[in-house]
């Protein structure tokens, strides 16, 4: 099976061909342990996490290294921690733990390797004495600077030229800079911030520039040369920008890696996700709390939302998307209790997703097949192997998906209202119409019953809550 993914880099679509077989390697940035991570962090967690799966099953499991890090010294984790009067250690701890707690729900596999930044200085302080001794970078004022100017290509992943990003760019004025879009590799660490002895004959102690962290640990972990890196598009530049950079002059490579994928922005209901305009979400309050729809949405809810878009394109995310991917699961809960999968996923599946992880059509197909299970069990374990393939359900009941729901919670008048216009559309030959209105009850846990009527000969429907 031939895999082709869209590189960011080339700006085009590309067959898929690993370095290695034997060794395919994926990167992909993952938190700032400072607070919990947004629905907007959410998304490349579980687009990676699906590629991740899509490599192992073309390559075999052990034949696949995911690496994806935990930046665990920056700016914002020592702001937050004088904040709230705590050691910067017993921060970071608390809210990775709480990140792996978040992502567990959504179905995600563990990568290979998860590396912290803490744990790899060495790594960068080496770094940064190879680009000094290559003149890619300067000392200066205590601290270590890439010199921008010294890579003739630089601006190669975001297609722009040094003038244009000079232009657009929010940069650090500072006098001891050669140029106005050098960045910091290394900086002089003030007092109650963490720090290290220092590179390049600084006095001393100093800690890193965020984009040298996942220089040093992909390079630590994957080599200089990899298969794929992936993130979300808002990091495109300057971060994925800066680690090219690093990480190409530093071993004189043409590239950091092969393959360059990015996901596209999320924004909440239309607008673009922010606490000033109330609609800034956390996966913890999701999972966890009634804040956004009225309910509480399980993980693989979540999950199967977020896939309904394709990864590059910008998704809105909307509490009538999660309804929807509810009821589609209320669906799937109800024939596969007790069934064992198949061997293999679903051919078609399989062939959508090998084109650029096309999910959108894998799920159009998964819907296909959950129509067909219904009517025939020998279609299920099908179904539920493909399922299990894209972590979208791992044998939940109806009551598991639905964990903020109460029966206390449903307006009766207003389901009953909503059957009788599903009578009417059946009545009036509407189809379309009567299965929107039976899925809008199924996302509210609302099962219909219809029977025909002995006496008269009408369909009659009766409604109870899931179980």
């Amino acid at each position: 099976m031939s895999l082709t993914f869209y590189n960011t880099l080339t700006r085009k679509k590309e067959a898929f061909e690993p370095i290695d077989p034997r060794s395919v390697r994926m990167y992909v940035c993952g938190p700032t342990v400072y607070d919990y991570a947004h629905i907007g962090n959410a998304r490349p967690v579980i687009v990676f996490d699906l590629v991740f799966r899509l490599l192992r099953h073309v390559y075999g499991a052990d034949h696949v290294t995911y690496v994806r890090n935990i930046t665990d010294v920056d700016d914002k984790i020592n702001a937050r921690a004088a904040e709230e009067g705590c050691s910067i250690r017993d921060l970071t701890e608390r809210t990775a733990q709480q990140f792996h707690a978040d992502i567990a729900a959504l179905g995600v596999l563990a990568p290979t390797v998860e590396p912290r930044a803490t744990e790899h200085i060495e790594e960068m302080k080496t770094l940064c004495e190879q680009l000094v001794e290559k003149a890619h970078a300067y000392v200066a004022d205590g601290h270590v600077l890439f010199d921008v100017s010294s890579m003739a290509d630089y601006g190669r992943l975001s297609n722009r030229s040094l003038e244009e990003m000079e232009a657009g760019a929010r940069v650090e004025v500072a006098p001891y800079k050669k140029g106005p879009m050098d960045f910091v590799l290394w900086k002089p660490s003030k007092e109650g911030e963490p720090g290290w002895p220092s590179p390049c004959g600084i006095e001393g102690d100093g800690r890193p520039g965020w984009h040298l962290e996942c220089s040093a640990m992909a390079g630590k972990h994957l080599g200089d040369v990899f298969d794929i890196h992936g993130g979300g598009i808002d990091l495109a530049f300057p971060h994925h920008e800066n680690e090219i950079a690093q990480s190409r002059c530093a071993h004189d490579t043409d590239v950091m890696a092969r393959v360059w994928m990015h996901n596209g922005f999320l924004q909440v209901e239309g607008e673009k996700m922010s606490k000033s305009l109330g609609n800034f979400i956390t996966i913890h309050e999701l999972l966890d709390r009634k804040t956004f729809g009225g309910t509480q949405w399980h993980g693989r809810v979540v999950r199967w939302a977020m896939l309904g878009t394709h990864y590059r394109q910008p998704i809105d995310w909307t509490a009538e998307r999660l309804q929807q991917a509810r009821a589609t699961l209320f669906e799937v809960a109800e024939i596969l209790q007790g069934v064992e999968p198949a061997e293999a996923p679903n051919a078609e599946v399989l062939t959508a997703l090998s084109d650029d992880l096309n999910t959108p059509s894998a799920l159009s197909i998964v819907h296909g097949l959950v129509k067909s299970a219904k009517r025939n069990p020998e279609k299920r374990p099908e179904l539920k192997a493909t399922l299990q393939f894209m972590g979208l359900y791992g044998d939940e009941t109806v009551e598991e998906l639905d964990p903020g729901r109460s029966d206390s919670d449903i307006d009766a008048g207003a389901v009953e209202e909503l059957i009788a216009a599903r009578l009417s559309a059946r009545k009036n030959k509407d189809w379309a119409q009567a299965d929107r209105i039976r899925d809008r009850l199924a996302a509210m846990g609302v099962v219909l019953k219809d029977a025909k009527d002995q006496a008269s000969g009408e369909i009659v429907t009766t409604w109870e809550m899931a179980r």
